[in-house]
């Protein structure tokens, strides 16, 4: 049997999860779609299948939500009362649809990211994670995209369902940072109505090529632009605090990395002006998710030394099969790329021992 190429591998995971529903058990979140994309991202194509199969079988998902209702996306008083409603989750998965069928997929992205960015925090970033996974895909996909375009819809459905601005902390210096970025920048809490601009295509990885991501407009010198480094830089951070901070489970503070690496895969197919506040809202949604779930604050300590090469780090999250681990080494590879820091492997390493020691 020939190999799987990426785009195959990623179809066909979303083929057999089209049926499964958002959530399982107490509401925990659907992982199957961004974890398949991430192994195949990595090169691991061919063992997508039987990771999705075993994921299918240790997981009772709740069915797919019947829908209600049309939302109107262009009256804001029926959208707006529509977010954060999970009963109307497949109403907003099919708004998405819509909309994906009738222009392209950055106009939609442009449109909605503005209005569900307030929201990023909601259900532990996992909205934004999963529309970024699928932005990744939708991008990479050669002709028929149909499967990555219903994900996206998906994606951009579930945030939009379970958006909240409930409990995030601004940072002082952030009112500052906002005015600076000008009048895209949303408060925090609070929701963003403009309909955004037209986007241009990006230049996500039209295949697996580890050191190639989507600018976000002019670098300087190194392919990065601004926005891109300090979201870089953001992640390398919090990287190194998920890999010394005490916690009381090694799942939740996971997400204070992988939320911001997630914006980080969105920002290069954005229009300009919302490039900076997805940035600021992404470092106020991690400094909260630090507060929720850092057992006591202290004094920030050198990440631990000589982690194996992120290969075998990757490698390892692979064998031992969680979604989290498999994520979080996937964006320690590829922020090292973007910007090598000893922090991603450190976090990357201590996330496999801790959940493979929860796996046994």
């Amino acid at each position: 049997m020939a190999a799987l190429s990426y785009s195959e591998a990623v179809s066909e995971a979303l083929e057999r999860l089209r049926p499964v529903g958002f959530e399982h058990g107490r509401s925990f979140v659907n992982h199957a779609p961004m974890a398949a994309e991430a192994l195949a991202h990595m090169g691991y194509a061919d063992e997508v299948p039987a990771w999705v199969e075993r994921n299918l079988r240790s997981r009772s998902y709740h069915d797919v939500p019947e829908r209600r209702w049309p939302i109107d996306p262009d009256d804001p008083g029926d959208w707006r009362a529509a977010l954060g409603d999970f009963s109307r989750v497949a109403d907003w998965t099919a708004l998405f649809e819509r909309e994906l069928a009738l222009g392209p997929w950055t106009g939609v992205l442009a449109r909605w990211w503005p209005r569900l960015l307030p929201g990023m925090s909601a259900v532990l970033t996992h909205g934004v994670i999963r529309t970024a996974h699928a932005v990744r895909a939708v991008a990479a996909a050669p002709g028929d995209n149909r499967l990555q375009l219903g994900e996206l819809a998906q994606g951009l459905g579930y945030w939009a369902a379970r958006h909240s601005t409930h409990g995030i902390v601004a940072d002082p210096d952030d009112a500052a940072d906002r005015e600076a970025a000008g009048p895209g920048a949303p408060s925090l809490p609070g929701d963003v109505t403009g309909p955004g601009d037209a986007a241009g295509p990006g230049g996500d990885p039209a295949g697996r090529d580890l050191g190639r991501a989507p600018d976000a407009g002019h670098d300087g010198g190194d392919g990065r632009d601004e926005v891109a480094r300090d979201l870089d830089a953001l992640v390398a951070e919090y990287a190194g605090i998920y890999a010394t901070a005490a916690q009381h489970h090694p799942v939740p503070l996971i997400h204070a990395v992988t939320g911001p690496a997630a914006v980080r895969l969105v920002v290069g197919h954005l229009p300009p002006a919302q490039r900076r506040p997805s940035y600021l809202t992404a470092r106020a949604v991690s400094r909260t998710m630090l507060d929720w779930f850092r057992t006591a604050p202290g004094p920030a300590t050198p990440a631990p030394a000589a982690p194996p090469a992120l290969s075998e780090v990757f490698a390892r999250a692979v064998e031992i099969g969680d979604e989290h681990t498999i994520k979080l080494a996937e964006v320690a590879v590829r922020h090292e790329a973007f910007a090598p820091d000893p922090r991603h492997a450190a976090a990357a390493h201590l996330a496999n021992r801790a959940i493979g020691r929860l796996s046994r």
